[in-house]
């Protein structure tokens, strides 16, 4: 397998293992056209967020990760936050998810970032096991959220 940049290429992939990975995660159904355009912002501004792509032997895109950045006063540095991660069914469980994270941690360090984290779905149970076999705790702090959707 191979991780790589993701490019405009790969924005139809890219729609797909976000759609999928909304409805594992939280059983959402998101709107493809609007996952188009935040994908192809993104893929064009890395200040927006940053995408790679696993691929198999022949280039083809079997998951990916993306990572947003963000600045703390108190350390004069960036947190870097996996935002979004999916591998095709058929490929989990062969320590694949890893490899991703271990792409974006090490262009954060890299960088200069501070630490990596992410979000889980309180009831995701398989996502947290697997997040913690590649290495993350639980945080001191919980998300709280004020807008639309809540």
């Amino acid at each position: 397998m191979n991780i790589r940049k993701a490019e405009l290429r790969d924005l139809s992939f890219l729609v797909e293992f976000t759609s999928e990975e909304a409805r594992e995660a939280e059983n959402a159904v998101k709107i493809p056209e609007t996952l188009k355009r935040g994908i192809e912002v993104a893929l064009c501004d890395r200040d927006v967020a940053s995408y790679w792509v696993m691929t198999d032997e022949n280039d083809i895109p079997i998951g990916s990760v993306s990572s947003i950045r963000e600045w703390s006063d108190w350390n004069a540095g960036y947190y870097w936050w996996i935002q979004s991660m999916y591998l095709r069914p058929e490929y989990r469980g062969k320590g694949l998810m890893s490899e991703l994270i271990t792409c974006v941690e090490s262009e954060m360090y890299r960088e200069g970032g501070i630490e990596l984290r992410l979000y889980v779905h309180k009831d995701n149970a398989v996502a947290k096991r697997a997040y913690e076999k590649s290495g993350f705790s639980l945080s001191d702090y919980q998300i709280m959220a004020l807008g639309k959707e809540h």
